[in-house]
């Protein structure tokens, strides 16, 4: 099973959308953290901040390119995740698809008339 302090590193990294958009752009191509601030307005500190928490989740990889820092997607903390949630959506589905039958083949109440008793 999935380690959960890993998972909760990558579902708090997720959490913010700044970063999600960051996941977005590097999923287009590997970039700089200049390229990644840039269309944001964001400082190249404020960026760093996002960025190290991704890394740090296992979602995002830097490498020292000359005097930049280049970032690319870094996916098997997504297919972990990915794992988890899809285990929980099949035991949801169970459990609902037994609800349903159970509602299904109960028989329907009776209810009174509403009219009140006939005579």
């Amino acid at each position: 099973m999935v380690q959960q302090a890993a998972l909760d590193r990558v579902f708090a990294a997720l959490a913010d959308p700044t970063r999600r958009s960051i996941l977005i752009r590097l999923g287009q191509s590997p970039a700089t953290i200049g390229e990644l601030a840039e269309p944001t307005g964001m400082t190249l500190t404020g960026m760093k901040k996002h960025v190290h928490v991704l890394e740090e989740a296992g979602l995002v990889v830097t490498e020292k390119v000359g005097r930049s820092r280049q970032c690319r997607l870094g996916a098997a903390p997504l297919d972990e995740a990915m794992a988890w949630i899809s285990f929980y959506q099949r035991l949801w589905a169970r459990r609902l698809d037994g609800l349903d039958a159970y509602f299904t083949m109960r028989p329907e109440p009776q209810r009174p008339d509403p009219k009140g008793p006939q005579s």
